[in-house]
């Protein structure tokens, strides 16, 4: 006699969280990380409003990725220099995003990590300076302003809302 079992689905291999369990983790993961687009939209927001945003962008890269490009009005601060600097830049009752090469660099992780030991309010930009520029957003080098087209791969070409 022979049986034959069912393949295991490997999307169901683990059964997914309970509903209350899921809107825990999720709930807790927007009060941790902040997309590109809903940071250039409050930024865009608070420039044409003339107001504040309510938070500051910190660049946790080196000065060389700095020079090549960052996000406009963000403020430059090396993970290294976290312990060293912040309580001079950084106001602590003003959240603060964090940002660095992209999702394949985990430096805003550690740079957030070091800014939340030191008592600072702080979220994660996902995807961090590499999907802002995709994105099509204007940035800043060491030889001024600059921007390329948005990646169609991430984000709505010739619309700036993806609808999520």
């Amino acid at each position: 006699m022979t049986t034959t079992e069912t393949p295991v689905n490997p999307v169901l291999r683990t059964p997914p969280a309970s509903p209350a369990a899921a809107a825990a983790y999720f709930s807790a993961s927007l009060a941790f990380h902040a997309d590109v687009s809903d940071v250039a939209a409050a930024l865009a927001a608070a420039r044409d409003g003339g107001t504040d945003p309510g938070f500051v962008v910190i660049d946790s890269r080196s000065t060389a990725s700095w020079d090549q490009g960052h996000v406009p009005g963000a403020v430059h601060l090396p993970t290294a220099l976290i312990p060293e600097q912040a309580e001079r830049l950084l106001d602590r009752s003003v959240p603060v995003v964090t940002y660095c090469w992209g999702p394949g660099c985990n430096g805003a992780t550690r740079a957030a990590l070091a800014l939340a030991e030191l008592g600072f309010q702080v979220k994660e930009m996902l995807g961090g300076f590499e999907y802002w520029a995709r994105e099509g957003f204007a940035y800043e080098t060491w030889e001024g302003p600059a921007r390329k087209d948005a990646d169609p791969l991430t984000a709505p070409v010739g619309d700036g809302d993806c609808g999520c």
